[in-house]
């Protein structure tokens, strides 16, 4: 076997040699990326649902009082940042196996990547404002 390009296209994938990504591994990079992302909602979804429940019936300035609190606003900031980061993982996967116009491909890959960091910084500013409003 010698090492000529024509033997190297062939141990791609026939939708990997379509798609020119070969061994790029950006696949595996998704995945981990979205695996990752997965493990640190974990605690974070115990601890929001932990203070939901624990915040039930709780008035506008006990809430006020509770984000101002370091580590709980850290980990609001935390939560939101990986909530909003696996959301775009997973839809950009569905955008992708199912859409097949490419310029809807990529006018909704836009959107949920925009989309994402739009909603992720607008949280993230209402957590800052009432933790550093005096």
């Amino acid at each position: 076997m010698s090492n000529t390009p024509h033997h190297s296209r062939q141990l791609r994938s026939k939708l990997g040699r379509v798609r020119g990504l070969g061994s790029s591994h950006e696949g595996v990079h998704h995945w981990w990326a979205q695996r990752m992302s997965a493990m640190a909602l974990l605690p974070l979804s115990l601890w929001t649902v932990y203070s939901l429940i624990y915040l039930t019936g709780s008035d506008y300035v006990a809430f006020h009082a509770w984000v101002k609190e370091f580590g709980n606003s850290v980990f609001l900031m935390l939560f939101l940042v990986a909530m909003f980061h696996h959301a775009q993982l997973g839809l950009q996967v569905v955008v992708e196996d199912y859409v097949h116009n490419e310029l809807w491909k990529m006018g909704l890959l836009l959107c949920v990547k925009y989309g994402a960091v739009l909603f992720c910084a607008s949280g993230i500013f209402a957590v800052l404002k009432i933790s550093l409003a005096g």
